[in-house]
This record gives C-alpha cells, structure tokens and sequence, in this order.
C-alpha cells in the first residue's frame, strides 16, 4: 500500500462521512466493533452507524481481550483476573459466552483450574487456541463442546498474546517478561522453538502472507521482524518511542503501530521506517481494521476512547468515547 497525503475529515454526527480531495463523499461506516472493557467488567457492542454502544453484557474480572465465532453468533471473552502481567491478584480459569444475537450471556467455558487465559483466536477447525499465561501454554478449546481438549507448551512464561499463520499450521505467542516469541505447530500441538527477542516485550502482530512476525521491544523503541521460514530475527524497525500493539495492512507493505507516547506510527515495511504519525490519546490498546483496510479502530484503555484514524491518509474523525478500560477489539458485519 503506498501511504498518500492527508485528504479532508468530516465528522457527522450519529455517522461518519469521509470527504477526499475530489469530494467524493463516502456512505456512513456500517458494521459493529465487539470490545472487551476490562474496568467495568462487561463486554460492548459498538454501532458503527450510530457511532456508540447499544449493549453492555457483565462478564467476569477482568476480560481484555475477545475473539469472535467464524459464524458470527457468539463471542467469547478470555477472564483472565485483577492483575497486570506478572503482578500478584486473581488468577482467572473460564472464558466467557456471549451470544450476539441475544446480547447476553449465553454460558463459560470452564478452563478446569486458574491460568490467567488472555488471548483468543479461532485457527483451524473452527477451534479456540487460548494463551494459558500460567500453565506456560496455549489451551486449544472445543466451543461446542465447551472444554479444553488440548494444551500445547510454549516453552515460556506470560505468553500473553497469540497470532495464527494464515495457513492454520502455525501459532505465535509473545511471551512478556520472558522477552521471547514461542513458535507452535498447531497440527502436531507442539513447540516448535522459542525465539530470544529482548528483556520485555508487548503484543505480536503477523504480516498477512505469514512470512513475517513482529513484536515490540519496551525497553528499547524498536520492533522485532521474524522471518518464519528461519524462525530467527531477519531485522529491527527502529522507531521514534516504543509501541505497544501492532497491525500489518494488506499487502504487507505498511503497518499501524501505537506507542504509550501518544503516537499512531505509520511504517513503511519495505523501508523499515516511520513515514507518518498521528496523534492519539497514550494507548495500551489494540487495533482492529474495517474489511476494506480504509479505517482503523484503537482502542484507548486509559482514556475510555476509541480512536478511528483513516489508514491511507493518517486522519481521524471524532473518537467513539466510552468509559476508561475498553481494550481487546474485533470488527463485525452484523449482530443478528
């Protein structure tokens, strides 16, 4: 994707409506964000079109992140406890249900004993692969039948976040204080290696043809780039402050990458460099992109927002303000 310079925002209220240079005017954002507020205990269903939540379901303490059914019709919220990574307080054991459909809670999958599940992502199969941060390991989930049926060790402490390599043979987890990334072999439900990337890391991302991974240095501002063909670091993205998550665009040309500084950084993946950036409310969030890869979503933990930046130009309309503590996030077609 090549990145071109900022065309003109306009914000209407109840729908956004984005003006380009040519005044071409675009139809109101349609489609849902699903979010996880792990403050207020609940779990959120945005109307785009409306431009604010239409439901809040109760789950438990504290859900951070979300993962949705391939057919739409449920969601499911990792309950992962009180604490931050690492930190002493409850140690969740049981994910959440919700139906979309009902915006309720439709039942909890019971993980069988505590292990602080954060990260959810549905791989092949249709099956759960859950970041189980301490059993050291990746528990892989029958949502119909609703147990475990499967543990694959990371090899590691606090792995903390999950991507699935397009193909579903593959899995990546960025383990925090253990500073490392864990490769799985999802056919074989085993470990692979585990790559040594610094003191403490953040988040992982991976580009969309599943030939790179990326994951964020906090000590240093710099990202990790993966070649997984090696399984070896192939090169740092030097940046201008340290980000926390990360998104590859299609094309795997550029990436979207928020810093804790207040920063949206625009990478150009081919130059390995910063080529905008954009300002946002300091952000411990994740990011989740319209179908069409126009806008992007942040969410802003600390300032209860969430951000929507236009990802060819850098521009944001007006934020989605909520309450503080909205983090994990996907992008829905539909609620019914």
């Amino acid at each position: 994707m090549v990145l071109r310079g900022l065309s003109l925002l306009v914000s209407i209220p109840l729908a956004l409506s984005f003006v380009s240079a040519a005044n071409d005017v675009a139809s109101p954002t349609p489609g849902f964000l699903f979010v996880a507020n792990q403050f207020d205990h609940t779990a959120l269903i945005i109307d785009l079109a409306q431009h604010k939540s239409i439901a809040a379901i109760e789950v438990g303490i504290n859900g951070h992140e979300v993962a949705v059914s391939p057919d739409k019709h449920f969601a499911y919220v990792p309950i992962y406890g009180n604490a931050g990574v690492g930190k002493p307080g409850t140690d969740g054991s049981t994910i959440d249900i919700i139906d979309l459909h009902e915006r309720k809670i439709a039942g909890t999958i019971d993980l069988g004993k505590p292990v602080r599940p954060h990260c959810a992502k549905f791989g092949p199969g249709g099956l759960l692969y859950v970041t189980a941060e301490l059993a050291n390991s990746v528990h892989v989930v029958d949502t119909n039948a609703r147990k475990v049926v499967a543990q694959i060790p990371t090899g590691a402490i606090e792995s903390h976040m999950l991507v699935i390599s397009p193909d579903g043979h593959r899995a990546y987890t960025a383990n925090v204080h253990a500073g490392s990334v864990s490769v799985l072999d999802l056919d074989k439900r085993a470990l692979i290696t585990v790559i040594p990337v610094a003191n403490l890391i953040q988040r992982i991302s991976i580009s969309p043809d599943g030939k790179r991974v990326f994951t964020h240095d906090q000590e240093q501002p710099r990202i990790a780039v993966i070649d997984t063909a090696t399984n070896k670091i192939a090169n740092w993205i030097p940046l201008p402050a340290s980000v926390y998550s990360s998104v590859v665009l299609p094309g795997g040309s550029a990436m979207l990458a928020n810093s804790t500084s207040g920063k949206l950084f625009f990478v150009d993946l081919s130059q390995n460099k910063v080529t905008r950036e954009t300002e946002v409310p300091p952000s411990m969030g994740a990011i989740a992109l319209t179908p069409d890869n126009h806008l992007a979503y942040l969410t802003c933990p600390q300032a209860g927002t969430i951000e929507v930046i236009d990802t060819q130009t850098g521009a944001k309309s007006a934020p989605i303000t909520l309450t503080k503590g909205v983090d994990g996030v996907e992008w829905l077609d539909s609620v019914r």
